[in-house]
């Protein structure tokens, strides 16, 4: 299969000599042959010796490896990925279940947490509030002209840490890495952007280091002129491209969402991406539990946009299997730092009303666990220790095998870990979390847990988006994708009390995903490009390779 091409719009001429040598798309370093030595002015620029890109690829796993710090790992492959892009993905892409923890959760929270002082050399663009008219011109400074999926966030709830301000850059700097380590979306056409609008958090804002604009956050209005304008620039520069918005408060998720869902090609990751993932692990543990999804009852430990968005899906989920809508709904409560989501309670926003519980308030989440007696707990607070053990036991007293998803990110905000969980449900748990946590050992038996990781949803929705050329992105898309990824669990790894594809096979797991999508896309009469008769073909053809140029 050949790779795409890797000029870009801007260098019309290649670069030679020392230049070449920093230039992260075109450079081979030690792979260079003698002959493109003596062609390309590089002859005494580097060491003799021509290694393959399997050697090189050795070398930085040996080098990696030795180091005892994820993140001194982490900037590792930061500092590879500014100076060899082929490389940086040959070794992503070599073992994408060992890197996944590095590049993204949960190592990429402490890089954003400490990212003016590890800044080394700038990636994507930023977009400060004070260019506000001018954001059509930043955005143009961008080298590569054919954008197709571009990743945004205005920094203010990275993971379960809160306000990073400018430092959430991190963030989309690793989500469109795992789009092209897992799915093979072409780096060329990823472009990670920031919108500064401040920061409310003080620490940041006394810190001489901080990368960002020293003011409080921008909201109301003015934000949103904001927004507009930046989605109208992206618009007119990259017409293909699909926005994915990422780690917005509440207060603007929502509304950025609806405000352009039915306009252009967009989604929330926090939102739907979440959701995906989520129901595809609970559709795999009804294999397991071998009930009906329209048996279940579940309780969100969080109400923002995560919980909400996973619940709509959930209820989507129930409709298809001829469950009335509204009924579904009432099946999906949320409990807040207030309670129990009911009606007497005047606190709710209107994207949570439909979840809304007829019944007398409930104060504690243990109350509400005993009082509605759920199927399946759902962890989106960003508050750790929450599912205590009392909660877990309660579970654990009515349900044969509880479903407990601590979803919060990164694993210091966990609501439980997987230990906690399994002992205290006696190993009975179907259990999935955020971040990744090492096996258990459990009365002689291995627990392996489970990882709901969104990097199962996104990096396939980028390339079935890619490839097809999508107009929009519809809640049909993620449903489809849950049922992709959870009609890869196998018998055997049901067994093994796994619900997710196992993550050494993502790269293949992402392509069907992909498929499934992308096939979904051409059927809603969404996609740009012909329908051709094998979609897993146009699919195939559409992946880069981490092959060095000609």
């Amino acid at each position: 299969m050949n790779a795409p091409s890797r000029t870009t719009a801007s260098a019309p001429e290649h670069p030679i000599g020392y230049d070449l040598l920093r230039n992260p798309r075109l450079n081979k370093g030690t792979s260079f042959t003698q002959t493109e030595r003596r062609a390309l002015g590089l002859e005494g620029l580097l060491p003799p010796a021509v290694l393959s890109t399997e050697l090189q690829v050795a070398r930085r796993h040996d080098e990696i490896s030795s180091l005892d710090d994820d993140l001194q790992k982490y900037l590792v492959l930061s500092d590879l990925q500014a100076r060899n892009e082929t490389l940086y993905y040959a070794v992503l892409m070599s073992d994408p279940a060992a890197y996944m923890p590095i590049v993204y959760t949960p190592t990429v929270g402490e890089a954003c947490q400490k990212f003016g002082h590890i800044f080394r050399q700038p990636r994507g663009i930023y977009l400060p509030i004070s260019a506000h008219g001018r954001v059509k011109e930043l955005l143009s400074n961008w080298p590569d002209k054919d954008v197709r999926f571009l990743v945004v966030t205005d920094g203010e709830r990275i993971l379960g840490l809160g306000d990073l301000g400018a430092g959430g850059m991190g963030i989309p700097i690793g989500k469109l890495s795992l789009c092209t380590a897992c799915a093979g979306v072409p780096p060329q056409n990823c472009l990670p952007v920031v919108l500064d609008v401040g920061t409310n958090n003080q620490a940041l804002l006394d810190d001489p280091l901080y990368l960002g604009l020293r003011q409080g956050r921008v909201r109301g209005d003015e934000y949103m002129a904001f927004v507009e304008e930046f989605v109208a620039a992206v618009q007119q520069l990259y017409p293909k491209c699909c926005i994915q918005w990422e780690d917005f408060g509440n207060i603007n998720a929502v509304p950025i969402l609806e405000r352009y869902r039915n306009e252009i090609c967009t989604f929330n990751d926090d939102i739907q991406g979440t959701a995906g993932v989520a129901l595809a692990g609970i559709l795999a543990s009804l294999r397991i539990t071998k009930q009906k999804i329209t048996d279940q009852r579940f309780l969100f430990l969080g109400a923002g946009s995560a919980a909400t968005g996973i619940a709509e899906l959930i209820s989507q989920a129930m409709a298809g299997a001829g469950m009335d809508i509204d009924e579904a709904r009432r099946r999906n409560a949320l409990f807040d730092l207030n309670g129990l989501l009911v009606t007497s309670r005047n606190d709710v926003a209107a994207f949570q009303r439909p979840f809304v519980q007829d019944r007398s308030p409930i104060s504690t989440f243990l109350e509400a666990v005993r009082t509605l007696k759920p199927t399946g707990i759902i962890g989106v607070s960003g508050v750790p220790k929450l599912f205590t053990r009392e909660v877990i036991e309660s579970m654990a007293e009515f349900n044969p095998r509880p479903i407990i998803f601590p979803y919060s990110n990164p694993t210091s905000r966990s609501e439980a870990t997987a230990e906690e969980v399994y002992r205290w449900s006696d190993g009975r748990a179907i259990f999935a979390s955020g971040s990744p946590f090492p096996p258990v050992e459990l009365d002689g038996r291995k627990l392996v847990p489970n990882q709901g990781n969104n990097v199962y949803i996104f990096p396939a929705m980028a390339m079935a988006i890619f490839a097809t050329e999508a107009k929009r992105v519809t809640e049909d898309m993620f449903l489809t994708a849950a049922q992709a990824i959870a009609e890869q669990v196998s018998e055997e790894n049901l067994a093994a009390g796994l619900i997710y594809p196992p993550r050494e096979r993502i790269f293949s797991a992402s392509l069907h995903v992909a498929e499934r999508v992308a096939a979904r896309i051409f059927e809603q009469g969404l996609a740009r490009v012909p329908q051709p008769d094998d979609v897993g073909a146009l699919i195939r053809s559409s992946v880069y390779r981490p092959v060095y140029p000609a």
